[in-house]
């Protein structure tokens, strides 16, 4: 079934279900999107522009958001949390008079079942405590080992400092193995570092 969706086509911000993504408004048509959805259902469509420029075409998966904390400061600026609640696919954009874009979209039913085999589980963990060593990162992994599948993979995802383009295919990625798949290879390939050699990053 399909939903009109207004968006919000920030390059490089990436949200998935079950997680959470802070963001502060001040440009004053996103400003009116939050105002907006707050006297509405709360729901704000978090998706990338191809190019970071005003009006550029979208990619076709995004995913809806829904406003939990809210601080609405004197000058019109909100300070929100959106709260991934689905993925979902773009099937058109509308011709609206409104100043922020909407688009027609259906809904991905990603289930809640999701997990990824022990096997996968270990190679994914051992990939990112290599990574996070090589990168300079303080993780706590006893923290890390007791989360679920879902939470640990959809969360490097959306955190990991790779590029617009990397994230948005693991925003693609059909479904929680792929994507943990995916994950270890961009971990592999953005940490590599050979003796005496600069690291790879993308920030």
């Amino acid at each position: 079934m399909s939903k009109r969706l207004s968006i919000f086509p920030l390059p490089g911000a990436i949200l998935f279900p079950g997680l959470q993504l802070p963001l502060h408004i001040f440009e004053p048509r996103y400003r009116a999107l939050v105002s907006d959805a707050l006297a509405r259902d709360r729901l704000i469509a978090m998706i990338q522009p191809q190019r970071p420029v005003d009006g550029a075409p979208l990619y076709n998966v995004g995913c809806v958001g829904r406003i939990g904390d809210v601080e609405a400061l004197d000058d019109g600026r909100f300070n929100i949390v959106l709260e991934g609640e689905a993925r979902f696919r773009m099937m058109r954009e509308l011709d609206v008079t409104t100043a922020f874009r909407q688009v027609e979209a259906e809904l991905i039913d990603d289930g809640d079942d999701e997990f990824v085999s022990a096997v996968e589980r270990a190679a994914f963990e051992q990939e990112a405590r290599h990574f996070a060593d090589v990168q300079g990162y303080s993780v706590d992994w006893d923290s890390v080992s007791r989360l679920d599948d879902q939470s640990l993979i959809n969360g490097v995802s959306q955190i990991a400092p790779f590029d617009p383009a990397s994230k948005q295919a693991l925003l693609e990625a059909p479904d929680l193995p792929s994507r943990c798949k995916l994950l270890i290879q961009l971990m592999q390939f953005y940490g590599f570092r050979d003796d005496g050699d600069e690291i790879v990053t993308l920030q």
